[in-house]
């Protein structure tokens, strides 16, 4: 914070700033060196549609940095900073770094090009004397260090006075180009689709000529210089974006009516030759190229500088360094790190692979920006406020057309690009634990979007039919630490099928300290759901009884935007107060039309979760469809993966086989996972009772299923008809309202 207010303080640019910085990075060496070869490869209407193409990427990204700007406060680091304080610091950084490798590589494209710039004089040098043409790392090495040197020695703000110089000479060279005549092989009539024989491709050229469009945000690194960047930036930027875009469509006709295509692609200097001065083309390109690395050498340390500030490389001491300014306000050891990237790539002098990186680079930081600015209005955040507002579907659109750009330019260089980004995410989210990947805005994308589908949800909900139910189970529990039993039940239904609500109960009236004991509660919850990865949403509840909590639950919204249609409670086993406080609140529950399920745990909880047994009789039918359900959607979760569902039918003698069939048709017409060997009948006989023959035959069972009538609970003594089943593991009882179909 400290280093933030120093810069603040400093502060001392303003709009014109921004302007010429972006105005003259935008206006550099490709305009001067590759639109002639556009217009001579693809014709003069796919180089306006490059042109627009590229700007339809621009533009749309000059809007959403103006945008966010406007909203907060902008420090230094330009886009990084903007990034990180929406998506987050490791995200952010992630961006940035691509960010800051692309302009301090682009230093070297531009001195590559600036150098190139005097080939001409060296040509004519060398008729006078003996001496060959010189290379061209000749000129482009001992010019960086010089703009270098005079940065580091005399900071930014002569940068930027010497960017007025450098309009005046691109002002007087466009419009000496623009003044000069046609040359004798110049077409007699306008040919928008004129070209030379075997061009290259739209999307190489595309490739090549879009660097010259990514200059429009070298203005936003200027932030941390800046007196008012809330208005400085939009200004700045949309100005020199939009006058920008105008003069290369004016520089693509002039080319175009000035030559023919094959003296377009055989001279790169062919504006030289259409100029009213020739000279004055090889000075604007050396101005233009100059101009634009050094709107690079301005901006790249104050990026690198922004993201040590913010503590996201692994050593403290490399943090502290970067992070250091100097007393005119430079970061001048990120400065010495830009020059040893820039000094490398200016000797290697490889233009066409620098340009590849910097066009993958750039797009993939425009199209993360738009992104930013489409999930800012999606999120509909209240204190996102900006005074300058794009649109959301313009956001979108621009950041889908990156991505969709960059596989059609290089599918591999941007798979590797993007390898590249999510490889510094994760080792700097790795070395900065306490940072958090995710930054509120994705909470608002969730919120917006949960928001709008329980919404849609509720609109559309008719009476719920059978064909299309599906368990929405809220359950009730006070004992949720030391036993997890329903806990489980719950993760399982709600894995896939199903939604879960666990309430944990606290007893007593709500207070002060009764909040924070249930805050303290669900922080717990929320981590023991993280630990064992379920879907089940948790909440808690300070109720002074058990059944008032009940009350409660009972009227809860369902998470999905539908109403629950299912409640859960548990008791162990031998334990009469739990279960007693069950039964005396079953008429509570069944006037709500909720179906009921009670678990009955036991020490041996839910065994190997192999096995689960469905007993149905023939005076409880109407529970079977429902208990078969249940079963089939808890074998949907991996910790049942090899799970069996056996069917247990408990009936008279002589209606055996009758049953058997049913319950075979039953399984086969609801193409449920049931094979004919997992279906038992047993005859019910006058000295063994149902509890006699569930004891004896799912003794082995992971999890046993019986229905039950809610007749059998209206009075209180009816408690016992849950006990007796000690031989057994965990135990479901089942009640359903209606009868489920299963289709």
């Amino acid at each position: 914070m400290k280093t933030s207010t120093k810069l603040n303080s400093r502060a001392r640019l303003g709009t014109g700033a921004v302007f010429l910085t972006a105005f003259t990075t935008i206006l550099g060496a490709i305009m001067f060196l590759r639109f002639g070869y556009a217009v001579a490869h693809v014709g003069l209407f796919e180089t306006l549609l490059i042109i627009l193409l590229g700007h339809a990427v621009t533009i749309p990204t000059a809007m959403a940095i103006a945008e966010i700007a406007t909203n907060q406060r902008v420090e230094g680091g330009g886009e990084y900073y903007i990034v990180s304080r929406s998506f987050g610091i490791p995200i952010g950084a992630s961006i940035g770094t691509g960010l800051y490798l692309a302009r301090a590589i682009s230093i070297a494209f531009y001195l590559i090009a600036f150098a190139e710039a005097f080939d001409p004089f060296f040509v004519w040098l060398s008729g006078f004397t003996e001496f060959p043409v010189p290379d061209s790392r000749m000129v482009s090495v001992p010019v960086l260090c010089l703009l270098f040197l005079m940065i580091y020695t005399r900071g930014a703000g002569t940068g930027a006075a010497l960017l007025y110089v450098i309009v005046a000479v691109l002002c007087v060279a466009l419009f000496m180009f623009f003044g000069g005549d046609a040359l004798e092989g110049a077409p007699a009539k306008l040919d928008l689709y004129d070209r030379i024989q075997n061009p290259d491709s739209f999307f190489i050229v595309f490739a090549i000529v879009f660097p010259a469009f990514t200059g429009m945000t070298a203005g936003v690194g200027l932030s941390g210089d800046l007196k008012n960047p809330r208005s400085a930036i939009p200004v700045g930027t949309m100005a020199a974006t939009i006058i920008g875009m105008l003069i290369y469509m004016a520089v693509a006709y002039k080319l175009a009516i000035s030559a023919s295509p094959e003296e377009l692609a055989g001279d790169q200097l062919i504006m030289s030759d259409i100029s009213t001065w020739g000279p004055i083309i090889p000075i604007g390109l050396a101005c233009a190229a100059l101009s634009s690395a050094l709107g690079s050498i301005m901006v790249a340390p104050r990026t690198l500088q922004a993201m040590a500030n913010d503590h996201i490389f692994g050593s403290p001491v490399i943090n502290r360094n970067l992070a250091r300014i100097s007393a005119n306000n430079e970061p001048r050891s990120a400065l010495i790190v830009t020059f040893v990237v820039a000094l490398f790539f200016t000797v290697i002098g490889d233009v066409d692979f620098v340009a590849g990186i910097i066009t993958m680079f750039f797009m993939l930081t425009y199209g993360g920006l738009c992104l930013v600015s489409f999930m800012e209005h999606f999120a509909a955040d209240p204190s996102y406020r900006p005074t300058f507002q794009s649109r959301w579907y313009i956001s979108l659109a621009s950041a889908l057309l990156c991505f969709w750009l960059m596989f059609r330019i290089d599918a591999a260089f941007t798979l590797a690009a993007l390898v590249f980004m999510v490889f510094i995410h994760v080792a700097i989210t790795r070395a900065n634990p306490g940072m958090r990947g995710m930054a509120s805005i994705f909470q608002g994308v969730i919120f917006q979007v949960a928001r709008t589908l329980q919404i849609i949800l509720q609109k559309s909900a008719t009476n719920e039919q059978q064909d299309a139910w599906r368990p929405a189970v809220v359950c009730l529990s006070e004992r949720s630490f030391e036993r997890f039993d329903a806990f489980d039940l719950l993760r399982w239904i709600s894995h896939t099928y199903g939604f879960g609500t666990y309430i944990h109960m606290i007893r007593g009236y709500l207070s002060r300290s009764a909040r924070t004991e249930a805050d303290e509660a669900l922080t717990r919850l929320v981590r023991i759901a993280n630990i064992s990865k379920s879907n089940v949403y948790f909440d808690t509840i300070v109720s002074p009884s058990y059944t008032t909590a009940v009350a409660q639950v009972l009227q809860l919204p369902g998470i999905t935007g539908k109403d629950n249609n299912t409640t859960l409670f548990e008791f162990q086993k031998n334990n009469s107060k739990e279960l007693t406080d069950i039964v005396d609140n079953y008429q509570l529950i069944n006037a709500t039309d909720f179906d009921i399920l009670i678990l009955a745990s036991s020490p041996k909880k839910f065994g190997y979760m192999r096995e689960i047994h469905v007993w149905i009789t023939e005076n409880d039918y109407e529970n079977a469809n429902l208990m078969i359900l249940l079963a089939y959607i808890i074998l949907g979760h991996p910790d049942w993966r090899g799970g069996v569902i056996k069917i247990r039918y408990i009936a008279a003698p002589d209606k055996i086989e009758t049953e058997r069939e049913r319950l075979t048709a039953l399984v086969k017409a609801g193409r449920l996972p049931i094979s004919s060997k997992h279906i038992a009948i047993f005859p019910r006989t006058g000295d063994r009772s149902q509890k006699d023959i569930i004891n004896e035959n799912s003794g082995e069972a992971d999890l046993t299923m019986v229905g039950f009538r809610g007749e059998m609970l209206k009075q209180k003594r009816n408690v016992e008809y849950f006990d007796g089943y000690e031989s057994i593991g965990n135990l479901l009882f089942v009640n359903t309202t209606r009868e489920k179909e299963i289709k």
